[in-house]
C-alpha cells in the first residue's frame, strides 16, 4: 500500500482492529442469515508526510450508497453547531444574497437550511441518494454525486462558483484526498473561503478514540498534514479553531495561494507548534496505540461479563459507527449487550452488522429500566445523559467506554 497523498510505501502499522463489516451496514431481518462481508481495518503511519491512514477495502460508492443510514439532523447538538457556525461566517465574511454557498457532503440539509433562512443561495453535493432527497424536500438546491475534479470542472463552467465552499467531516471520507482538494480549487471563488471540520488525530491519539477509526474513513488528519496536502494544490491555510465536536476537532480556513486579501491568523503557526511539541511529525507518536485499545477491550468486556453473573441488565444507546468499531473490536455480541437504542428512524428495527445486536426506539428503554446504558457515541456524553435522565429514576447508570471506562 502507499500513502494516498506523497506515495510512500506505507509499512508502519498504526493499529490493527483486526476484521469487520462495513460500520453503517445495518442489517435487515431476512440478511440475519446470510453471510456477511468482513474487511481488514488495519491503520497505516505513513512515515513521510504523517498522514495516518486504511486502504479502500470497500469501495467508497458501496459505502455512500442509496441505503445509508446517517442523517445528520437527529443530533439537536449538532444543529446547534450548524447554526452558531451559520451565523458566524455570515457576519465574518459578509455572505448575503449575492453570495453563493457550497457544502460537500450536505447530508439531509442540517446545515444549509441555516444558511436559506438568511436568503443566502445555496448548493449542497451529496452522494447519498436518500439524504439528499430529504435536503430538496427542504428545498436545498442538491447535486447527487461524489465531488472531485470531475464535479468541480462541470460546476465552475456553469458558473456555481463558491464564496464559502464547506465540508463538515467528510474530508476524512475521500480514498483519493488530493482529487478532492484539486476540485476544491477549481470550485472557489478567486477570494473565496474554504472551510473544513475533521476530528483532529491529536485527539484520538491522546484520548484513545480508536473507536472513530472504520471504513468510511480513510484518513487520520493532523494540522501539519492537511496543510501540506492543501499547499500540494495551490490552497493556502490562513486559520484554525479547535473545536470539541467529535471528541476534538479542527476548523480549518483555507483560500487560493495567489489571493493575498487573507491573513494568516497567528493560530496557524501555533498550532503547528503544538503538534510538533507532542511529537506528531515523528513516528514514536504514533508507538503504542494498540495497546491503549487492548486496556479499552479487556475493561468493557470484564465489565459486560461481571453484569452479566450478576444478573443485571444493560443495554446500549446511538447505534453509531464508532459503536460498532468498538463492539465488533472487543468481540461483544447480543448475549451481553441485549439492543441499542437510537433515535433515528432509519436504523430502528435492523441489527448492527457483525454484534447482531438488535437497534430499537427510545420507548422499549422506558418499559425495560435496565440497569445500565452504555453511550455509544461517547463525543454526545452531555446530550445524551440529559435526553436520557430519567434512567436514574430507577437507579439506572450511564457507562462511558472511551478514553476508559467510566460509569456515572
Amino acid at each position: 500500500m502507499q500513502c494516498r497523498f506523497c506515495k510512500t510505501v506505507l509499512k508502519d502499522v498504526f493499529i490493527d482492529l483486526v476484521n469487520s463489516p462495513a460500520s453503517n451496514s445495518f442489517l435487515s431481518p431476512e440478511q440475519l442469515n446470510e453471510p456477511e462481508v468482513f474487511y481488514p481495518l488495519k491503520v497505516y503511519t505513513c512515515p513521510a508526510c504523517f498522514l495516518v491512514q486504511i486502504d479502500e477495502y470497500k469501495k467508497s460508492d458501496a459505502i455512500f450508497n442509496s441505503e445509508y443510514v446517517y442523517f445528520s439532523s437527529f443530533s439537536t447538538s449538532w444543529l446547534e453547531h450548524s447554526r452558531k457556525y451559520t451565523d458566524t461566517m455570515t457576519e465574518r465574511f459578509g455572505l448575503n444574497d449575492r453570495s453563493l454557498v457550497v457544502e460537500l457532503a450536505s447530508n439531509d440539509g442540517y446545515l444549509l437550511q441555516y444558511f436559506k433562512e438568511k436568503r443566502v443561495p445555496v448548493l449542497g453535493i451529496e452522494p447519498t441518494a436518500n439524504t439528499a432527497k430529504v435536503a430538496m424536500e427542504k428545498g436545498i438546491d442538491t447535486v447527487v454525486d461524489f465531488f472531485g475534479v470531475r464535479l468541480a470542472a462541470r460546476l465552475a463552467k456553469e458558473n456555481k462558483k463558491a464564496d464559502l465552499l464547506l465540508g463538515n467531516n467528510v474530508l476524512a471520507h475521500v480514498p483519493d484526498i488530493v482529487d478532492f482538494v484539486a476540485g476544491m480549487k477549481l470550485l472557489l471563488n478567486e477570494t473565496g473561503v474554504i472551510t473544513m471540520e475533521f476530528p483532529h488525530l491529536m485527539q484520538l491519539v491522546d484520548n484513545n478514540q480508536f473507536d472513530t477509526i472504520y471504513h468510511e474513513h480513510f484518513s487520520y488528519l493532523s494540522f501539519y498534514t492537511v496543510q501540506k496536502i492543501f499547499r500540494s494544490q495551490g490552497l493556502e491555510l490562513f486559520d484554525v479553531e479547535e473545536l470539541p465536536t467529535h471528541g476534538g476537532s479542527l476548523r480549518i480556513y483555507a483560500g487560493h495561494a495567489e489571493d493575498k486579501s487573507k491573513t494568516i491568523s497567528a493560530r496557524v503557526a501555533a498550532l503547528l507548534e503544538k503538534e510538533a511539541g507532542k511529537g506528531m511529525t515523528t513516528l514514536a507518536y504514533y508507538d503504542h496505540f494498540q495497546a491503549k485499545a487492548l486496556e479499552v477491550k479487556m475493561a468493557l468486556t470484564a465489565f459486560l461479563i461481571e453484569q452479566k453473573k450478576a444478573g443485571k441488565r444493560v443495554v446500549a444507546y446511538g447505534a453509531a459507527a464508532k459503536g460498532n468499531t468498538l463492539l465488533n473490536y472487543c468481540g461483544i455480541k447480543n448475549d451481553l449487550l441485549e439492543y441499542v437504542v437510537d433515535r433515528n428512524p432509519h436504523k430502528q428495527n435492523k441489527w448492527l452488522p457483525a454484534s447482531h445486536i438488535p437497534v430499537v426506539a427510545e420507548a422499549r428503554l422506558k418499559d425495560d429500566r435496565p440497569d445500565f446504558v452504555l453511550l455509544l457515541p461517547w463525543n454526545l456524553r452531555d446530550e445524551i445523559t440529559k435526553q436520557l435522565a430519567y434512567i436514574r429514576d430507577w437507579g439506572g447508570k450511564f457507562v462511558i467506554p472511551i478514553p476508559c471506562l467510566e460509569i456515572i
